[in-house]
């Protein structure tokens, strides 16, 4: 990227571009994933889920009757209270496994649940039990897995028993000798009887492995859809809904704005006593020396000079203090306050501002520090000789906020979710910034360059 390049844009309402037309499909691609589906791993690892489900769902089955209806039979004793509430969380246990399942088998890896709280006390656990979402939502998926798994399960497989046995037909035909008698009572060396019509020559024994034989390469595509199957009810059920993906988020955000304004409290704790009250220590001290010389009538002049200086500078720390506290340029407005940020680099800025709405407070403090921090990173690591600074509308209700530079890039995109704490080229909590208030960060940033970071936040705040 060149000094002349422009400066970030943004279109508002773009038209659609025209749909691309469906690609067509190759006759011979097809007819390859026809003849090699048997073949493929992922035919076989599904084949051993569609057996592992099976005996599981007889398992689960024992598991729904024993607990479930012998802690509904015990309740009456009341001991069945505790051992209903133990059951229903035995649910995750399940969920846990069938989601492992998916991961290792079906390539269909889940986010894991929110961990299991509980209220204090036996009849704070027992409530949490009882209302514990995740396990009855796992419980239900273990009913399903009873009927689906087994019953259907147990048709695909006796499906897939009676295809192998065709196909291999000639061979149990050779080696066992089977006999069907017709009505007449003779005896005919044949592997089938279908009412008079007896699989018992050659010609007849092959053609019915070649239909065993088609049978093999059809069957995968059984086993994929009743998969598929399995795949969704996972994922309906095991998963966690958009609801508890969006409470992780919070207790994320959260967690990242505690540690942020910890940090930030330690910094100015920090600084206020290396910086400023050993300074005002210091003018205390040359204040002191200087009462005492004019108490022996000498000369303090110089002593008062030197505190009257040390002030000065105090004062200008704590200035420094308070604005990284809260910029006083905010008061103003964001573009005044990215103008004093912009002057104050080492680097040459071109700042854009388009702002019709000005945003809530919290959200001007977010895209400052966050501007500021980006800045401070082009400064360091990326080795620009400029920089350019947009802060344009995406829609009625958003702001993008934009830094890019033409450093040597490099930048790595900051891992986002829940549990996260991957740190990503120091950018991982700006992403946290961004996310506390539904924002959200994307870094564009090849080896050689240019970077871009451009932060989406809310006008009106969360």
């Amino acid at each position: 990227m060149n000094e002349t390049a422009a400066l970030p844009t943004i279109v508002l309402d773009m038209p659609a571009p025209e749909p691309a037309p469906p690609p067509r499909s190759d006759p011979g691609a097809v007819l390859r994933e026809v003849l090699l589906a048997p073949f493929r791993a992922r035919v076989w690892k599904e084949f051993a889920y569609l057996i592992i489900a099976f005996v599981l769902g007889c398992v689960a089955a024992a598991y729904l009757f024993t607990a479930i209806v012998g802690g509904v039979y015990t309740v009456i004793v009341l001991i069945g209270v505790p051992l209903l509430g133990c059951a229903i969380l035995g649910g995750r246990v399940w969920g846990r496994v069938y989601r492992v399942l998916n991961a290792l088998l079906l390539n269909n890896p889940m986010p894991e649940p929110q961990p299991f709280t509980y209220r204090p006390g036996l009849w704070g656990w027992l409530r949490s039990a009882y209302t514990d979402r995740t396990s009855w939502r796992a419980l239900l998926f273990l009913v399903i897995q009873c009927l689906f798994g087994m019953i259907i399960g147990y048709g695909v497989l006796m499906v897939i028993a009676i295809v192998g046995f065709s196909a291999l037909s000639p061979i149990f035909w050779v080696l066992f000798n089977p006999t069907n008698v017709d009505e007449n009572g003779v005896e005919h060396h044949s592997l089938f009887q279908f009412n008079q019509y007896f699989v018992d020559t050659w010609p007849r024994v092959l053609a019915f492995a070649a239909l065993g034989v088609l049978g093999c390469f059809l069957l995968p595509w059984l086993i994929r859809f009743v998969c598929w199957l399995h795949r969704l009810f996972a994922i309906w059920l095991l998963a966690p809904t958009a609801a508890d993906q969006r409470v992780l988020e919070l207790q994320e955000s959260r967690r990242a704005a505690v540690d942020d304004s910890t940090a930030t409290l330690r910094r100015l704790e920090r600084d206020l006593h290396d910086g400023t009250q050993a300074r005002l220590v210091s003018i205390a001290m040359m204040l002191g020396r200087a009462e005492d010389r004019l108490a022996n009538g000498g000369d303090a002049a110089e002593l008062i000079a030197q505190a009257r200086t040390g002030s000065k500078e105090a004062l200008t720390e704590l200035r420094e203090l308070v604005r990284g506290i809260h910029p006083p340029a905010l008061e103003l407005g964001l573009e005044p306050a990215l103008e004093t940020l912009a002057a104050r680099c080492a680097i040459p800025v071109e700042l854009r501002v388009l702002l019709p709405v000005r945003p809530s407070p919290s959200i001007e403090a977010i895209a400052y520090f966050s501007v500021a921090e980006l800045l401070t990173n082009v400064v360091k690591h990326a080795g620009a000789n400029r920089i350019w600074v947009a802060v344009l509308p995406t829609g009625t209700d958003a702001l993008a906020v934009s830094v890019r530079d033409n450093g040597h890039g490099g930048a790595l995109q900051p891992i986002e979710g829940p549990g996260e704490t991957a740190v990503a080229g120091g950018l991982s909590g700006l992403a946290a910034r961004a996310r506390s208030v539904d924002g959200s960060l994307l870094v564009d940033s090849p080896v050689g360059g240019p970077t871009v970071v451009t932060m989406v936040l809310p006008v009106a705040g969360p």
